[in-house]
């Protein structure tokens, strides 16, 4: 199962300041608090998610890694960040780290939700919906780097009203039911005492204000259909999956709120020659049995050109030779390049000639011919290490 989006997880935007991540993952807690939700599993699962999501987002380092490379760059894997909670902290070790964030504690987990706090005041800003594209890399563009130029289509601001929505950008009243605030406030009686809730104006939407004359090219939108030439600079290291985001570059929100983001999922193309597996690079060397026999050099391809490499007399088929630092740097660039493998091939002709024949049975005779495999040879393990050699 995939992880969900950390950000979506706090519901809010990638660029919400420190201040609102920690507002919004007390405000999760205490909406999914084991002792509000008692037995409740779905309950326990979002608590312990919505701390996940705190710990990355809250440490600067670890929510930059995850801007650039989602839950991949995290972790060793893509499927999520195997360090966080999910990855079997327990509910003490939440409480532990991150307990102190609340004034009240979570022994007192009602004590600020109803003191009439939790965003009042705050006018509602609109948000652009997010977007999803593919960009198709060759090995080479991975090992090195790449800017890419792509076409989106999306929503982008009204050139008319300036992403206003209104006609000639200045059409606006304030609104008559909130009075300009963009909320509304109601106090209700309760067994507890009086409760005061507020939520956003039904009237404005939360704005704040109304629009008294439409913008006709975006029917008081602010966006409209278009497209947009992006820039995305890919990093060296990424692998197929690999998901990055660029901030603010998904659909325009409407009204001149805060835009999407636009999340860039890599796929690699097929090498003619080389097989990629994490950062190494494989390559299959076929050589003849004459030059398995007597020992032989050869050019291989690399991701840079070509390379030398020595096949010394004697070589067995499957032999993998190592060309250190030949693969691809890893997106964890702290962690260097990966190696070029080459695995040697002794080929076996299908057919052959008279006289081709006459010579193999005259050498199959020869004692240097009969297989005599040493205790190195037959060990797998004493193989595998000599490409570590």
């Amino acid at each position: 199962m995939s992880k969900r989006d950390y950000y979506e997880i706090l519901e809010v935007s990638r660029n919400a300041t420190p201040e609102e991540i920690k507002k919004a993952y007390r405000q999760q807690a205490l909406k999914y608090h084991p002792d509000k939700n008692p037995d409740d599993n779905e309950a326990e699962e979002k608590f312990k998610e919505a701390a996940e999501a705190y710990e990355v987002l809250s440490d600067p380092e670890k929510r930059k890694r995850y801007d650039q490379f989602g839950h991949a760059g995290l972790g060793n894997n893509n499927s999520g960040y195997t360090g966080g909670f999910g990855g079997g902290m327990s509910m003490d070790d939440i409480f532990r780290h991150f307990g102190d964030i609340f004034s009240g504690g979570f022994d007192d987990p009602f004590g600020s939700m109803f003191s009439g706090g939790g965003g009042r005041g705050r006018k509602a800003v609109n948000h652009g919906s997010n977007l999803r594209v593919k960009v198709k890399l060759t090995l080479e563009e991975i090992a090195h780097g790449v800017e890419k130029k792509i076409k989106v289509n999306k929503y982008i601001k009204c050139s008319t009203c300036k992403g206003t929505g209104a006609k000639g950008g200045s059409s606006f009243q304030t609104c008559s039911t909130c009075h300009g605030s963009g909320h509304v406030t109601r106090v209700t009686s309760t067994f507890l005492g009086q409760m005061q809730t507020t939520s956003p104006c039904p009237q404005c939407g939360g704005e704040g204000q109304i629009i008294t004359d439409k913008c006709q090219d975006c029917a008081g939108n602010g966006i409209v259909k278009g497209e947009e030439v992006i820039s995305i600079r890919i990093p060296t290291g990424v692998s197929e999956g690999m998901q990055l985001s660029v901030n603010g570059k998904g659909n325009a929100a409407a009204r001149g709120g805060v835009p999407g983001d636009l999340f860039v999922q890599i796929e690699e193309i097929e090498h003619p020659n080389l097989v990629r597996e994490g950062d190494n690079l494989h390559y299959e060397h076929y050589i003849t049995i004459t030059d398995a026999a007597l020992g032989t050099s050869a050019e291989v391809p690399t991701i840079d050109g070509k390379a030398k490499i020595k096949i010394e007399p004697g070589t067995q088929s499957g032999k993998v030779l190592r060309l250190k630092g030949k693969g691809l740097p890893s997106v964890n660039q702290w962690e260097g390049k990966g190696d070029l493998l080459i695995t040697i091939h002794v080929w076996i002709p299908r057919s052959l000639s008279k006289e081709e024949k006459s010579i193999l049975e005259k050498l199959g005779d020869s004692p240097n011919f009969q297989p005599n495999p040493s205790s190195r040879d037959k060990n797998i393990f004493s193989r595998m290490k000599d490409i570590f050699e």
